[in-house]
């Protein structure tokens, strides 16, 4: 029988089936170990992509996560810092509050002063720069704040002298006074509400000029006096010179000028000697008056409001201003039954010098009580 053959496509050898089962044997091993090695070696050669791909993919949530939490730990640092700066602040106010408290607790009353003790010694806390409390009963000052006996600007305070020159002149107090452009401010431009014409009386003039404080009605009465302005003005020095206003100097009769000058003690010795009058006590505390200026009635009101006031007894009232004097105030007043001066000079604040006299008040007041109290 004839041998069957098998046709290989070229190429192909055959071998002998032990040494083909050999070599199969060793081919499967091969292939196997090729199959181990080359797959690693094609995972190693496609894998990169995917894995790269992979792992960018994967890196970029992962940076904008570690960016997004990086920038929230930012923000919860700066609410813990911003928390720990109110937390400091509010410490800070808690101890400031406290510092304040204890500095309240350990200040004394302004107006507690133990009894019996000297009244100079005490101070009345007043803001105005130079003040003089001056007690008639003792004849001595009760407080004194920068009175050097410096003589220094007195602006309308001037107008006592000049109502004592004309009431020592004895001139008519019915005589008709016409007001006229020389009685007009031409120095500093001050308005007036009498006009130029009015015709007064020289009481009627010596009352708007004390109460009111009208510096027409002063000029006018200076301009009337026997000899004229400049008759007047060494009237009113003698007058200074008499009553031992040393420091005092005078210039005009209205107070507009600078260089109507006086101390804080010349004006207590003005005051006294102005309270001897009458009508300068009358006129310089009327709390309003109506005048007829040119068939026309007009209410002037006094410029010291303490006089229509029912808790103050006050004698002789004076305010003033200028620029160089600050606001001024003289007063002869009773305090607590007992005769007062009060000089207050160069204040600021167009309430200042009233609530100066208010605290002076209220100083005496208490002082004076205590002192009853520890006498009985």
């Amino acid at each position: 029988m004839p041998k069957a053959t098998l046709s290989m496509p070229a190429g192909i050898v055959v071998l002998p089936s032990a040494r083909l089962s050999r070599l199969v044997r060793a081919l499967g091993v091969v292939v196997i170990a090729s199959s181990l090695v080359v797959a690693p070696v094609e995972a190693a050669q496609h894998k990169p992509r995917k894995h790269v791909s992979a792992k960018v993919t994967s890196k970029k949530p992962t940076r904008v996560a570690k960016a997004g939490a990086f920038k929230a730990g930012a923000v919860k640092a700066s609410a813990v810092k911003a928390g720990a700066v109110k937390a400091s602040a509010v410490k800070a106010g808690k101890v400031a509050h406290a510092a304040a408290l204890q500095r309240t607790s350990l200040r004394q009353p302004e107006f507690s002063r133990p009894a019996g003790s000297d009244v100079s010694a005490a101070e009345p806390g007043v803001a105005s720069r130079t003040v003089v409390v001056f007690d008639e009963s003792t004849e001595r000052p009760l407080y004194v704040k920068n009175d050097d006996d410096r003589a220094q600007p007195i602006a309308s305070i001037t107008k006592l002298m000049t109502a004592m020159v004309v009431l020592d002149a004895h001139l008519p107090m019915d005589e008709k006074l016409t007001i006229t452009w020389d009685d007009v401010d031409h120095l500093r431009g001050s308005s007036s509400r009498v006009p130029v014409g009015a015709e007064l009386t020289r009481e009627e003039l010596l009352r708007l000029a004390l109460m009111s404080s009208e510096n027409r009605a002063a000029a006018a009465l200076g301009r009337n006096y026997p000899g004229g302005v400049s008759a007047f003005v060494r009237a009113m020095n003698a007058k200074a010179a008499t009553i031992g206003m040393n420091q005092a100097h005078f210039e005009d009769s209205s107070g507009l000028n600078g260089n109507n000058r006086a101390s804080a003690m010349d004006l207590v010795r003005m005051v006294q000697a102005a309270h001897q009058y009458p009508a300068i006590r009358e006129f310089s505390t009327t709390g309003a008056h109506t005048a007829e200026l040119n068939r026309r009635t007009v209410e002037f009101r006094n410029t010291n409001a303490l006089v229509r006031s029912p808790d103050w007894d006050i004698g002789l009232s004076k305010t003033g201003y200028i620029r160089e004097a600050g606001r001024c105030l003289v007063m002869h007043a009773r305090i607590a039954a007992r005769p007062v001066v009060i000089v207050l000079l160069d204040s600021d604040g167009k309430q200042t010098r009233i609530g100066d006299a208010a605290r002076i008040k209220k100083w005496l007041e208490t002082r004076w009580r205590n002192n009853l109290l520890a006498s009985g």
